[in-house]
């Protein structure tokens, strides 16, 4: 099963409002309204794309150490997965994938991280629960996020559902904001060039992850 058959299998239970999820339908259109929303407003085609410079970035992943990406990107290609948190169902989908994908993106010299805004303790319990063995950086604001253009700001109408779902992203953040990053995977070439980019405003859709091997492959020409 790919990763979207997974993902459209929870997205089918979810709003048939079979256990454990007992999602009430009024709460679809809401949610709905906010992801067409963000679509129209083109903001995901204005993030950073294939040809760009990546941001340099210096982020404490879920055990508290410091992860820089110019570290990284010194041993080789850096694969960049940007995530809501621990809280989505449809985040802890990928980064299972990711997991799973792992030793052959080691295979080619790659190295992974994944970023979201949550606080550490919400980073090590999503490592633990789903067996991660990558880091989880945490992105205190979405700086980070912002500086690839992929942070918005939620709707009033969805703050107000998510408190309603006890989702209070200004805990689970603890920023005192409601930003998120749209989802988003990039390929960093060693010289910080993107080599590969995937964004999405809705948060149900994702590419298969297959996708980056062929431009792993061929970033060896290049370091």
């Amino acid at each position: 099963m790919t990763l979207q058959d997974q993902l459209d299998a929870f997205k089918a239970d979810f709003r048939a409002g079979r256990p454990p999820y007992n999602a009430p339908a009024w709460m679809h259109p809401l949610m709905d309204r906010a992801t067409n929303e963000l679509l129209a407003s083109g903001k995901a085609k204005r993030a950073l794309v294939v040809g760009d410079r990546a941001p340099e970035f210096v982020l404490s992943d879920q055990n508290g150490y410091v992860v820089s990406s110019a570290e990284l990107l010194s041993t080789g290609p850096l694969i960049v997965s940007f995530y809501r948190g621990a809280w989505c169902p449809y985040s802890s989908l990928e980064q299972r994938a990711l997991q799973q994908a792992l030793p052959a993106f080691y295979a080619f010299g790659a190295n992974l991280v994944s970023i979201s805004p949550q606080n550490r303790a919400n980073s090590l319990k999503a490592a633990r629960l789903n067996e991660l063995e990558f880091p989880l950086l945490t992105d205190p604001g979405n700086e980070v996020a912002s500086a690839f253009g992929l942070c918005y700001v939620l709707p009033a109408y969805l703050i107000e559902l998510f408190l309603l779902l006890k989702t209070d992203l200004t805990v689970i953040n603890d920023d005192g904001r409601w930003t998120l990053p749209m989802f988003a995977s990039y390929v960093i070439a060693p010289d910080s060039e993107i080599i590969y980019a995937a964004v999405d405003a809705d948060y149900t859709r994702r590419p298969e992850l297959t996708e980056m091997l062929p431009v792993l492959a061929g970033s060896r020409r290049r370091w």
